[in-house]
């Protein structure tokens, strides 16, 4: 588990990270596993690279995630289409 993830979201501060294929700047709402056991992020991407090219909602597996940081930068949320108790996670660490 990263308490960072944890902390940025109840803090709701942003996450700069590098996932591929590239570096991302999401709003963090939501921290789990689901029941394969593999540590998943729900997000919402507002800056960055994305296979997609598209901002909005992104679901990220942890163990892909490098160069973490918590950035000053604070967000409102929740935004449009937020559902608490992500289906994607079978236990949630903590959300919005």
């Amino acid at each position: 588990m990263r308490p960072e993830i944890c902390d940025a979201i109840h803090k709701r501060r942003l996450l700069r990270f590098r996932y591929a294929p590239g570096l991302r700047v999401i709003e963090p709402y939501a921290y789990g596993a689901n029941e394969a056991g593999h540590e998943l992020l729900r997000g919402y991407q507002i800056e960055g690279e994305s296979e997609s090219r598209e901002r909005g909602w992104k679901l990220f597996r942890v163990d892909e995630i490098s160069e973490l940081t918590t950035l000053d930068d604070e967000f409102a949320g929740p935004r449009l289409g937020y559902m608490r108790n992500d289906p994607s996670m079978t236990v949630i660490y903590c959300e919005i």
